[in-house]
C-alpha cells in the first residue's frame, strides 16, 4: 500500500484530467453587471454591513452583531 494519502491522489488525478479537459468554468471578468447582479450586490454588501469582526488576543477574530438590541437575525 502506497504512503500518499488519499487526498493527494485525488488531488493529483483531478490535475490530470483538468490539463485534459481544461478548467470546470471560465467566465470574462470585463463584462458589464447585469441590474439584477448590481441588485444582488448592493443587497450583499448591505447584510454585512450590520456585522463587526472583533478580534482576540490570540489573534482569531470572530463577528458579532452590529446593533445588539436588534433580534432579526436570531
Amino acid at each position: 500500500m502506497s504512503d500518499e494519502r488519499f487526498v493527494h491522489r485525488l488531488m493529483r488525478f483531478t490535475g490530470r484530467l483538468r490539463a485534459i479537459f481544461g478548467p470546470a468554468q471560465s467566465s470574462p471578468l470585463d463584462h458589464e453587471m447585469t441590474p439584477e447582479n448590481k441588485d444582488l450586490l448592493s443587497r450583499q454588501e448591505a447584510a454585512t454591513e450590520q456585522w463587526v469582526s472583533v478580534s482576540r488576543a490570540d489573534g482569531s477574530t470572530y463577528l458579532v452583531p452590529r446593533d445588539p438590541t436588534d433580534q432579526s437575525l436570531r
